[in-house]
């Protein structure tokens, strides 16, 4: 059995004020009994303030850059070795602006016992994002101490080849980290009926399903420039069932499973990626993909 964690939780630029918000989440955690906690994307150093235009350009007259962009940390640096040393004996996926020195990347960082046990950039950009950062352009499992785990972030969400290209990499658990904004037109007042609340969970909870896999889905909450999340962090099961949810107000949503019975119990007949014919897809189409 393993118990997983899905925060939803609001942050933004001040790192000390992440690193103290983690570490309370965490020990809560280890309290509930969790192995995997799944923060959001940008919860070190925060998302960007806008999506509808390019990040304005710093000058020491009109713009403060540390502002405007999130910090690029690098992968080896103190800050993921600082994180690394307070997960321990956790599982902990957190979301990050990388810089590997030439440019930034929107960035999952999978993290235990002091190291760090996987990377996945965002290849999927909406709107303004990709002035920001580059975009990434691969998926990949990795094994982990409680299974073998892919992480997407916030719209890689929306296109099934990609959660899809994790499953035929063999991962049992994808974790997806947001920054999930509510709509930007006609939204609604109350976030349990805007739109982007219902996609958000719809495509979740689709992915989960046609995959079959355990789905743990991040996301922040609150407000952050122009941006209002729509928190509902969840567990959802192989089945397309949600195990637990914060619903649209931060918190964490935890779900105890026992994974391989979980997971033998949703692939026993209809076994999706078993059933796949890959002679009959377009080639671009996650045809040419074996498991």
């Amino acid at each position: 059995m393993i118990t997983v964690a899905a925060v939803a939780a609001e942050f933004g630029r001040d790192l000390s004020a992440a690193f103290a918000r983690i570490e309370t989440l965490l020990e809560a955690a280890r309290d509930r009994g969790a192995s995997l906690v799944v923060l959001p994307e940008a919860a070190l150093g925060g998302y960007l303030t806008a999506l509808d235009s390019p990040a304005p350009a710093a000058s020491d007259d009109l713009v403060d850059e540390a502002s405007v962009l999130p910090p690029a940390l690098d992968i080896d640096g103190p800050e993921l070795r600082r994180l690394a040393a307070l997960a321990g004996d956790l599982v902990v996926a957190v979301g990050l602006c990388e810089s590997d020195g030439a440019a930034r990347y929107n960035t999952a960082v999978a993290l235990h016992g002091g190291g760090v046990l996987g990377v996945h950039r965002k290849v999927h950009q909406p709107l303004g994002e990709g002035a920001s950062y580059r975009a990434g352009d691969s998926f990949a499992a990795f094994d982990t101490p409680v299974g073998r785990l892919g992480m997407l972030i916030c719209y890689d969400k929306a296109f099934p080849e990609a959660a899809r290209a994790l499953a035929v990499d063999g991962a049992q658990i994808v974790a997806c980290l947001s920054a999930w904004p509510a709509a930007r037109t006609f939204a609604a007042p109350d976030l349990t009926q805007d739109r982007w609340t219902r996609r958000f969970d719809l495509f979740d909870r689709a992915r989960a399903l046609e995959n079959q896999v355990l789905w743990v889905s991040s996301n922040q909450a609150g407000t952050f420039g122009s941006l209002r999340f729509v928190a509902s962090a969840k567990v959802v099961d192989a089945g397309g069932d949600i195990l637990a949810t914060t619903g649209t107000a931060p918190g964490v949503a935890y779900a105890t499973v026992d994974l391989d019975d979980m997971l033998s119990a949703a692939r026993a007949s209809m076994f999706h990626l078993r059933d796949r014919r890959p002679d009959a897809y377009p080639a671009g189409a996650m045809g040419r993909i074996e498991p």
